[in-house]
C-alpha cells in the first residue's frame, strides 16, 4: 500500500467547520475597505525575484532565508510572494496608476515564507492589505490607523494595543544607523549570532530582537527619536494629534522599526499578549521611497497588512468558532420519476427564493436513510417527494426542529408557502 500523501509542512488546510469564521472576517474587511473608498486589486502569486530583492532588501531575513524561489522553464528566477506591497507597487507602476494620482487599493490572499512553522506562523499564510498612494500628509496615516480600529470594533476584538513610531527620512536613518553600529560594536560580545550578522547588514533590526538576554543592551541603545529630522518630527506630532481627535488610543514605542527596508516616517503595529510569541496581528507604515526605487516616478505611499490567521485565532480565543449555517430545506426523493422532478423542483425554488439554502438528497437510499441525512444536515424542514406525491402534484413537508404536524402542499403553491414557513 502506498504511503499517504500529506499537506506540505507549514501549509494548513482550512476545514469546513473553520470557513464560516473566515468568511465573516473577510466580508467585514471587504465592507470596511469599500466604506473608506478603497478598490480591490488582484495580484499574481509569483513575481520576479528581483522585485523583492530591490524592495524588501537583499540582506533581510525574508530575502536571504525565507522566500520560495525557483527557476521556471524559461530560466527566469521567480518567487512566491512573501508580502503584498512590492507586487502592488509593481502593478501600479506597470499600469500607470501612480504618477500624479491618488489611489486607494486593497488586496487579500495567500503569502509564502519558508519559516519554522508554529502557532500563528505558517509557510503559506493569508493577509489582507491596504496601499494608499499619492498622499504625503499624516492625515492618510491617521485614516489607515482609524480604519484598523474600526475593523477590530466591527469584529468585537478588544485585546489589541496600537504601537506607533517614526523612522524618519532615509537620510536621517542613515545618520542614526552610524550611531547604532558604533554603540553595538562596543558591546559585540553581548550580541547573539543573529544580531552580529545584522550589525553589518541591517542594524536597526537588532532593536527588534526577541532575545531576553539582550533586553537591557537594547534598552540602553541610542534612540531613533533623538535623531529624527524636523520634517519627520512634525509629521509624527500631527499624526498623534489626529489619532487623539479620532479617539484612537496608542503607545509610542521607540524600538518599533519593522522588518522591511522600505519603511520611512510612520510605522505602526497592533499587538496582543494573547497569541504567545506571534503577537503582531496588523502592521504597516509609510514607504515614500519605494515607488522610485522600483523604477516609477517618486510618490508618497503608505499601507498595512493584517495577518488573517492571527486575527482569526484571536477572535476564536475570545468568542469561539461561529456555528455554520445549516440548510433551510432538505429534499428527499424516492423513485425514478420523482428524482427527475426533484431536480426541476429545487432549481425552481432557488429561482423563486433568493438566499434559500437547500440540499437535495443524492446517492439514493431509503426514505429512512435519507431522513437520517436530513437530520444530520441540520435542516429545519424536510421535503418529501415520491412517485405517489408526484402523481398528486404535492410535496410532503416535515418539520425536523419543531413539534408541528406534517403537511402536504401543492407544488404550484410550494414557493409561496415556504416563504411564509421558513424565510
Amino acid at each position: 500500500m502506498s504511503q499517504q500523501i500529506q499537506a506540505v509542512r507549514g501549509m494548513k488546510d482550512i476545514l469546513p467547520q473553520e470557513t464560516p469564521l473566515w468568511q465573516r472576517v473577510e466580508q467585514t474587511l471587504r465592507d470596511t475597505f469599500s466604506a473608506y473608498g478603497y478598490s480591490e486589486i488582484r495580484l499574481p502569486l509569483a513575481e520576479k525575484t528581483e522585485l523583492f530583492q530591490r524592495s524588501i532588501g537583499e540582506v533581510t531575513d525574508i530575502v536571504e532565508k525565507e522566500m520560495y524561489t525557483f527557476e521556471d522553464l524559461n530560466h527566469e528566477r521567480l518567487s512566491l510572494r512573501p508580502e503584498g506591497t512590492a507586487g502592488c507597487v509593481r502593478a501600479g507602476i506597470e499600469h500607470g496608476l501612480l504618477h500624479n494620482q491618488i489611489q486607494r487599493l486593497w488586496y487579500m490572499g495567500a503569502m509564502f515564507r519558508h519559516e519554522r512553522p508554529q502557532k500563528g506562523r505558517y509557510r503559506q499564510f493569508h493577509q489582507a492589505g491596504i496601499e494608499a498612494f499619492g498622499m504625503e500628509g499624516p492625515d492618510i496615516d491617521g485614516e489607515l490607523i482609524a480604519m484598523t480600529a474600526r475593523i477590530w470594533k466591527s469584529l468585537g476584538v478588544t485585546s489589541l494595543v496600537l504601537q506607533i513610531n517614526s523612522l524618519g527620512t532615509l537620510a536621517a536613518r542613515q545618520i542614526y544607523r552610524g550611531h547604532l553600529v558604533e554603540y553595538f560594536n562596543g558591546h559585540r560580545e553581548a550580541l547573539d549570532e543573529d544580531s552580529q550578522r545584522r550589525l553589518t547588514t541591517n542594524p536597526l533590526r537588532i532593536l527588534d530582537s526577541k532575545n531576553p538576554d539582550m533586553r537591557e543592551l537594547i534598552l540602553a541603545a541610542p534612540q531613533l527619536s533623538e535623531h529624527l529630522d524636523a520634517e519627520s518630527l512634525a509629521h509624527f506630532e500631527r499624526l498623534k494629534t489626529l489619532l487623539d481627535s479620532a479617539g484612537v488610543l496608542y503607545t509610542v514605542n521607540p524600538r518599533l522599526v519593522r522588518g522591511l527596508d522600505y519603511y520611512s516616517k510612520t510605522v505602526f503595529e497592533w499587538v496582543t499578549d494573547q497569541l504567545g510569541a506571534q503577537g503582531t496581528v496588523c502592521a504597516g507604515g509609510r514607504y515614500d521611497g519605494l515607488i522610485e526605487q522600483l523604477g516609477g516616478k517618486a510618490a508618497p505611499a503608505i499601507g498595512f497588512a493584517i495577518g488573517l490567521e492571527r486575527l482569526l485565532s484571536l477572535i476564536e480565543s475570545q468568542a469561539g468558532l461561529p456555528a455554520p449555517q445549516p440548510p433551510h430545506l432538505y429534499l428527499l426523493v424516492a423513485g425514478e420519476h420523482a428524482e427527475r422532478a426533484g431536480v426541476k423542483l429545487v432549481e425552481s425554488l432557488r429561482d423563486a427564493l433568493p438566499g434559500l439554502r437547500l440540499v437535495m438528497n443524492c446517492g439514493g437510499g431509503s426514505f429512512k436513510s435519507q431522513f437520517k441525512r436530513a437530520d444530520k444536515s441540520g435542516a429545519r424542514v424536510a421535503l418529501l417527494l415520491g412517485d405517489e406525491e408526484l402523481a398528486k402534484n404535492i410535496v410532503g413537508v416535515k418539520f425536523l426542529r419543531e413539534e408541528r404536524a406534517q403537511q402536504e402542499i401543492s407544488m404550484d403553491n410550494l414557493a409561496a408557502s415556504l416563504r411564509e414557513l421558513i424565510l
